[in-house]
């Protein structure tokens, strides 16, 4: 073999050795992406790590519905629920930021990550159950069927059957409406729905026991009546998005907490009068 042709066969091999090493090359890198990702990537934070991290807890609440949760006389807004989550966020050692919406609106803010979660006495039914996850409960209600107090065709929830009726249209109390043949009419709250009973422009309201007390307490003057109380007591509770397990675990300790120091009941009775858990 002459010189010319063993330096030629020398160097296709020498192109041959480099071309091979460069495609391993290639396909090392590649890959290396999706293994750093897989052991050293960014590891995503769970719901109570997201809210130690923002250092606040973002709470939704109507502030329309007292006793649960409204404005006082110099507009700062307060309440049962309002209390129970400044608390519940301490112990959590964060600052609640409350986030104010109709009742309405409160589960689809939920659902856009508008907050992290509601208190604003949230009742814990079986369809919400399989949609979301509830703190355990931290009171207990009975429905009643408020009438004006001239009036002597509603004795009973039966007898709501043609009549119409004022209710919050996402509210489990429409349901106790619909299912004695009322009419519903749309309100935004409790106290809309007593301003139109006393104007007569709706026949009753199905609405919650403890704010009718509430209420009467407040102003016994409203020409206003209860004919009429469900034996079915509902159970209220914290409500959060699905997969946010920790946060909801963290949240049901802080209550624990509270009820065994104390501060549960000091809540309770400035409102009530009583443990409204039980």
């Amino acid at each position: 073999m002459t010189k010319r042709k063993l330096s030629l066969l020398i160097m296709v091999l020498i192109v041959s050795m480099v071309a091979a090493a460069c495609g391993n090359n290639n396909k090392n890198n590649s890959a290396a992406p999706g293994q750093g990702n897989t052991s050293t990537g960014t590891k995503t934070q769970t719901a109570l790590e997201a809210v130690k991290a923002s250092g606040k807890l973002r709470i939704g609440t109507e502030g329309t519905y007292a006793p649960f949760t409204f404005h006082d006389p110099s507009g700062k807004l307060t309440g049962f629920d309002v209390e129970i989550a400044e608390e519940v966020s301490k112990r959590l050692g964060v600052q609640p930021q409350f986030v104010e919406t109709q009742w309405d609106s409160l589960i689809a803010g939920l659902d856009a990550k508008r907050f992290d979660t509601v208190f604003n006495e949230v009742s814990m039914t079986d369809e919400r159950k399989q949609k979301y996850l509830f703190t355990d409960l931290y009171i207990v209600s009975r429905a009643v069927l408020i009438v004006g107090k001239d009036n002597t065709d509603i004795k009973k929830f039966a007898d709501l059957k043609g009549k119409k009726s004022g209710q919050s249209l996402t509210s489990n109390l429409t349901q106790i409406a619909k299912d004695n043949g009322a009419e519903i009419v749309a309100v935004e709250g409790f106290n809309q729905a007593i301003d139109l009973l006393t104007s007569k422009r709706i026949d009753a309201t199905v609405n919650d026991q403890l704010s009718y007390l509430d209420f009467k307490k407040q102003k016994p003057d409203v020409p206003i009546k209860v004919v009429d109380t469900s034996s079915n007591a509902s159970q209220s509770a914290g409500l959060f998005s699905k997969g946010a397990d920790d946060l909801v675990a963290a949240v049901n300790k802080a209550l624990a907490d509270m009820k065994s120091d104390g501060t549960y009941l000091k809540i309770s009775q400035k409102y009530f009068g009583e443990d409204v858990s039980k």
